[in-house]
């Protein structure tokens, strides 16, 4: 069954768990099992598997660790994942470099023939732990990085401008100007293709 964010009926909603966690630290694990595999993916599609598994790690760590300053009157309806996510967000911020370089070489990998599609399929999966277009992937290695967490945040954390002003810690009319301008870069760079298919385009869960 699929949990829902924030306040939940019949659960403990996030802020309450943070909340008991300062005095009882195993409640935090509660967290950690409603929004580990979202936080592995968005780092995934990020930054590849391998050190998604890392950086997850260190977000519940960090997170853990700053759980005493969290405010759950900025919350977004109690919800801990504008919290988790800005905290993933900024730990992709070390790497972009790495982040960079994955998508120009996602960008050079060939289209695969028809009777190679299964072997490709599974070529892409090592290269990368999601499938993403290679004008797409190219389009995001040239956007400003301020530009990318926003569009990301969006289409691959699932998150809602306000939520994603609260991530990054920034007015919500900057998330709508970044995000209308990381927007407008990719459907020039895509020919016009509209890049709310971001989600759609980038891979499969």
């Amino acid at each position: 069954m699929t949990v829902e964010p924030g306040v939940r009926t019949g659960a403990e909603s996030d802020a309450s768990v943070i909340a008991r966690s300062r005095d009882e630290p195993e409640a935090f694990a509660v967290l950690f099992d409603r929004y580990a595999d979202a936080v592995h993916r968005y780092l995934a599609r990020r930054l590849g598997g391998e050190p998604a598994d890392d950086l997850m790690a260190e977000t519940f760590t960090t997170a853990f660790q700053q759980r005493h300053r969290y405010d759950p009157a900025r919350a977004t309806g109690n919800d801990a994942r504008p919290w988790l996510f800005g905290i993933a967000t900024n730990l992709v911020g070390r790497h972009r470099r790495a982040e960079a370089r994955r998508f120009k070489a996602l960008a050079r990998i060939p289209a695969p023939a028809d009777h190679e599609e299964p072997l490709a399929d599974r070529a892409a999966a090592r290269v990368g732990a999601q499938a993403v277009r290679r004008e797409l992937a190219a389009a995001l290695a040239a956007l400003p990085a301020r530009h990318r967490d926003v569009l990301l945040l969006v289409a691959w954390g699932g998150l809602g401008y306000e939520e994603v002003a609260q991530a990054l810690g920034v007015p919500i009319g900057t998330v709508r100007s970044r995000l209308h301008r990381a927007r407008s870069k990719l459907r020039e760079a895509l020919g016009g293709s509209d890049p709310t298919t971001l989600r759609e385009a980038s891979g499969h869960d």
